[in-house]
Parts: structure tokens; sequence; C-alpha cells
């Protein structure tokens, strides 16, 4: 019962995120999706579950891998507080050097929870022809699901990523998969190896 009052607690603060929907400025291909892996920083990591934070990171290289293996396109969330940090650029603000990233994959960086909120995320995506996105990383329970919800609000087709999500408490962690309905490794290698856009469909 006390998961329960505090995830909703945590929606509740999460939800009223009012954004304004860009202007598309590329073709979208229905069903295109794009992975976004979400702040897993040196100065964050420290504050999350142990055992949560090795078994995410884990995940998301597999579903880096899969992407890649697809061509499709990986973006990856920074966050930063204009007064408390992290410094843009420095060790504390990078990811781990173990998550399979390159130099070349979009990066956001954020001063909100939301990832779409007052950055070029949406755009992005958009510019990229998705119109499906896949969230990974920290923290389930706040910067990821106010994410999540703002994609739904934007119209596009938004997943939780099973197993690829972490927090400080990973009883919450499996509260937001269940209520978000996340997807699993498996379901993900086979919407990818099956979806129209793969097969040259590209009716919106």
């Amino acid at each position: 019962m006390k998961v329960s009052k505090m995830l909703v607690f945590c929606v509740m603060m999460i939800v009223p995120t009012f954004l304004n929907a860009g202007e598309t400025t590329s073709q979208i291909v229905k069903g295109k999706p794009v992975l976004v892996v979400m702040d897993i920083q040196n100065a964050y990591l420290p504050y999350m579950d142990e055992e949560e934070v090795e078994s995410g990171l884990e995940m998301i290289n597999y579903v880096i891998d899969l992407f890649r293996e697809q061509g499709l396109p990986v973006i990856r969330v920074h966050h930063t507080d204009v007064e408390r940090g992290p410094e843009v650029g420095s060790e504390a603000f990078e990811f781990p050097e173990t998550v399979r990233i390159k130099v070349d994959d979009p990066i956001i960086v954020k001063n909100y929870p939301s990832a779409f909120k007052k950055t070029e995320l949406e755009k992005i995506v958009q510019e990229l022809g998705c119109d499906t996105v896949f969230l990974t990383g920290l923290s389930s329970v706040g910067c990821v699901l106010a994410t999540y919800f703002d994609g739904l609000r934007l119209e596009l087709t938004t997943f939780m990523v099973e197993d690829a999500l972490i927090s400080h408490r990973p009883d919450l962690t499996d509260a937001v998969e269940e209520i978000t309905g996340a997807v699993n490794y498996k379901a993900i290698e086979y919407m990818l190896a099956n979806a129209r856009w793969a097969n040259g469909d590209t009716q919106k």
C-alpha cells in the first residue's frame, strides 16, 4: 500500500507538464522508433539501487546494440541543474564508459524532469523521421516517468523498456513498469524485426 501511495504521489507531481508540439520538419515514418537513454550519469548513479544499476546498465547496452543492428537512432539525455550541476562536460556529467553510446548520437541537455520540456528532443525525434519512442535510464519514478507522460501527450507512441529502468528502490521501478506496460527485450526485438517501416511501408 505504501508503494502504491508513493507512486501515485510521484505521478501527480510529474503529470502537470504542459508542452507545445513543434512543427514536423521531415517525413514521419509510421512506427519508426528511436531509443532514448536518460540521465545515467556518474553524478546520479551512486544514489540508485546498486543491483538495479548493474542490471539496468547491462540491459540498456543490449537494447542499444539491438537498435544499432537495425540501423535505428539512439538519443542520449543528460540532466543538469543551473545552480547545482553537474557541470556540462565534467566527469560527473558523463555516462559511464561502459555504456555503448557514440559521440555522434544526438545529445539533449535538460534542466527539468521531462526530456521534452524546453529542449530540442521533440524536434530531433521528428527530424529522424520517428513517431515511436523507447525510454531507458533513470530515474524510473522521476525523469523517465515525466518523459513518458509527455511523450504520450505529444501523441508519440511511447514505451518504457523493462529491466532498463533504474531508481533508488527496485519495488518502485517494478510498479512503474507495471502501470506503464513496459516491454521486454524479446518483444522489442520482434517489433523491430517485423515493423512496417522496415518493410518499406512509410505511410503515416
